[in-house]
This record gives structure tokens, sequence and C-alpha cells, in this order.
């Protein structure tokens, strides 16, 4: 399911990273600012609590038992009967600062505290060890106690959330035996942290993800135009103009080294195409020679077999010529109707007796080099009707234009579907064309797949015969 949810675009990842980077650095400040955070009030809420016990408790520890409870009895008369119980100063003059409702208040991130032991192991050191300590959660129903008031930090909290508190009773037992009880409140939980720190940190992944957007788009646009130059490149060579060298340095180096790359690809087109000018003028020019010689022979069967050899030969020269100039004949693309011209080559093929049938349909028109696609559809269904009787092609339209042509023939054995591919391989080992043919015509149409994008595969058929899948891909 995250393999699903994980961008598949270079664009994508790397912002998707960045972002996932922030955001987790970001846990982790905000983890650690938590923490000290929380140490720091932490230890000052136990030093304030312990300082008030000892003092309390070193004002106490001179008197009596009665005179004890006497002057604990007048402290409470004096304190200021209007404050809530949570918030009751002590007799001994401590104050905290008022918290008004309206005010903001602070969040919490759950973080492990040693709260109890702290406050006790600085009590034993503030008393001595001639007192006894007992600490513990207020019981209920709450006996009377000695109430402290919390320090400024957490009474502010608790004047906001007073259902929250949680109390806790302190026990210190003096010398002579006898004991008084403290009862300090404070908020569950682990550090406090200011709403408006969130808030900071938001406005800061949201600053850091829309530069991150800004670098990482930076990056994947040259990229991006480079793989678009560079499928249209495949395409048609011609229609490729120059990419700009801009961006990082590696995209520069990138950008430049395709440019170089497609200049000495023209140059050596424009030097394949003057050879195979020549090449066609060289090799024509006797074969039309001989043609002429035979004509003038009186020998009437020789002059038949010499014919069909010189056919023999112009086709092979023919098919060799098409294959070596492979795309590379200035055709431009333009959106073509499929159906009709599968139509055409089946009417063709029915002109000269052979079985073609068509199903399915395409959607739309499709951008391609029509004399190109042309001289695939026949190839393909040339060789469905030559080596297994008829030809049924079924067209496919959807993310892909899928045409399959089947035929009813022998097949091909499994290790020689690839092969067949190769220029000139025949699976027969006769040269006659009869049989064998020249070992072109698929070499060509799966070039002409390739040229536009697309793949064309041979497969066996489970009931006989084999079938040719030419997918070309639309262009989005």
């Amino acid at each position: 399911m995250l393999l699903r949810l994980w961008p598949q675009s270079l664009f994508g990842r790397l912002l998707a990273a960045s972002v996932a980077a922030v955001l987790l650095a970001q846990a982790v400040a905000l983890v650690l600012i938590a923490q000290e955070r929380e140490r720091f009030v932490m230890q000052g809420s136990v030093r304030e609590w312990t300082r008030r016990i000892a003092e309390t408790t070193q004002m106490l520890a001179p008197l009596s038992a009665a005179q004890r409870v006497a002057a604990l009895a007048r402290q409470s008369e004096s304190s200021p009967a209007a404050d809530p119980p949570h918030m009751t100063h002590p007799p001994w003059g401590g104050h905290h600062a008022a918290a008004h409702p309206l005010e903001r208040g602070f969040l919490r991130l759950p973080l492990l505290s040693d709260f109890e032991n702290t406050l006790r192991e600085q009590l034993r050191a503030a008393l001595g060890t001639g007192y006894g300590i007992e600490f513990g959660p207020t019981p209920q129903p709450a006996p009377p106690a000695v109430a402290l008031a919390p320090p400024f930090y957490e009474a502010h909290e608790l004047a906001l959330h007073p259902a929250r508190a949680q109390r806790y009773d302190v026990t210190v037992r003096f010398p002579d035996g006898d004991a008084v009880t403290y009862r300090l409140e404070r908020m569950p939980g682990g550090a406090p942290l200011p709403r408006n720190l969130f808030v900071n940190l938001s406005l800061l992944v949201l600053l850091l993800v829309i530069v991150l957007y800004i670098a990482a788009r930076n990056i994947t646009r040259p990229l991006s135009e480079l793989a678009r130059a560079a499928d249209s490149l495949g395409r048609d060579t011609r229609a490729v103009p120059q990419i700009a060298e801009q961006g990082a340095r590696e995209l520069r180096d990138a950008a430049r080294a395709f440019n170089t790359m497609q200049d000495r690809l023209h140059r050596y087109l424009d030097s394949r195409t003057r050879v195979l000018a020549a090449m066609s003028h060289d090799l024509k020019t006797p074969l039309t020679r001989l043609r002429l010689q035979v004509e003038a022979l009186d020998n009437e069967p020789m002059q038949a077999r010499i014919g069909r050899e010189l056919d023999e030969m112009e086709s092979m020269v023919r098919e060799a010529l098409a294959l070596f100039r492979g795309l590379d004949d200035g055709e431009p693309a333009s959106a073509l109707d499929v159906d009709a011209l599968v139509a055409q080559i089946r009417d063709e093929f029915r002109d000269m007796g052979a079985t073609v049938t068509i199903t399915g349909h395409a959607l739309r028109p499709f951008v391609g080099k029509p004399q190109a696609l042309k001289r695939c559809f026949t190839n393909l269904i040339a060789n469905a009707v030559k080596f297994g009787t008829r030809a049924d092609i079924q067209i496919e339209d959807g993310a892909d234009l899928l045409i399959r042509t089947r035929d009813r023939g022998p097949g091909i054995p499994e290790a020689e579907l690839e092969r067949v591919f190769e220029p000139f391989y025949r699976l027969e080992s006769s040269r006659n064309r009869d049989s064998g043919g020249t070992g072109l015509g698929l070499s060509i149409a799966r070039d002409i797949a390739q040229a536009h994008g697309g793949s064309l595969l041979l497969a066996n058929l489970p009931g006989g015969g084999l079938e040719a899948t030419l997918r070309l891909p639309r262009r989005r």
C-alpha cells in the first residue's frame, strides 16, 4: 500500500523525500525542545515547591505540636477566601500571577518524567536526614493539608483546566514524631509548549516545502525536456530542435551531450542518404541493362528464367534499400485513419485472392507516418497470408493502439521468435523467394513500430497459428 502511494515521477519523489526529511527534522527538533522544556519546567516546579515546603517545615520545627496546629489555623484564617481551592495562597506569603481564562494555554507532548523521585530527592537534600518524607497521590476523601500554590507556568494551565489537575500529598514527619501534610497540584502530561510554537513550526515547514518545490521543479524540468526530446528524436530525427543548456552543471552537461549526439546523428544520416542514393543508382543501372539484354534473347525459356532471377534481385535491392534507409525519408507525421488504412490494405490483398478479415476499430485517428505504417501493416499481413493461408486482423484501442494479425499456419519454434526479426534471416534454408522470401519484412516492420515508440511481438497461438501484436502508444 505504501509503495502505491509513493510517487513514480522523479519530481514527486524528490519533493516527497524532501518534505518527509523536513517533517522528520522538525519532529526531532520539537521532541528535543520539549525534552529541554520539560526538564526546565519540572526542575523549576520542584525547586519552588521544595523551597516552600522547607521554609514552612523549618518555621514549624521549633514549635510544639499544639503550637503548630494553632499556627496553621491562624495562617489558614489569613489566607484570601476568594481564591479557589487549587489557587489558595500559602500562609507564608508565596504569590503567583493570576491567569486570565482568555489567555492562551500550553500544549503538552507526552514525554516521560520522574517527577516524584525528583521532588523526593530535593526535599531530602533540603530538610536533611532527620525528617521523614512520604509522597503520593492525594487519597479520596482528601484529608486536611497545607495547600501549596503552583508556580506561574503551572498556575496558568490550572486556571484554564482545573478538572485536569493532578493532586499530590507530601507528608513531612518531624524528628519528634509529629507530621504535617502539604498538598500540591500540577498538570499531567509532559512538556508544556506554547501553542504559537506549533504555528511557527508549521509556517517554517510550509516555507521549506515551497522552496523545495521550486528547487525540485528546476531540477526535473530539464530532465523532462530531455526525455521528450529523446522520444521525439526516435520518432523524427529532423523535427527535434536543440534543447536549452540550462540548470545545474550536470543538467547542462547532459543537454550538451544530447545536442552533440543529435548533430552527429544528423551528419551520419546525411552521409548515409548520399551513400544510399549512389548505391540505388549503381545497383539499378546494371539490372536495367541486364533486363534489356534478356528481352533481346531468342530463347524464351532462358528469357523467362533470367527474368525471374532479375525480378528477385530487384526485389531484394528494393527491400534492402528500404531497410537501410529506415524512416529517414522525410515523411512528416500526420493524423491518419487506421481503420481506413487497414481496410485499404485488406481490399488490395482480396484483389489478389487472399482472405483477410478485420474486427474492432480505432477510437480516434493516430498520429504517425502514413506510408511507413502502411508498409508495416502490409508486411505483417503478407507474412500471415503467405505462411498461414489467411490473415485475421483485430484492432483494439485504449491507452495504446493494438493491431493483432493472426494466421492459421504452422507457427514458429519458440527459439526462433526473436531471430526472425534479424535482417535477412529466414527459417527456410532455401534462398528461393517463393519459400523463404528475403527475410527483411519483419525487420522493417519492427523498425517502423519502434520508430513510432511502439513494439512488435510474435507469439504462437494455443490452437495453432501465429499472432503478431503491433503496439502503438498514444501520444499523451
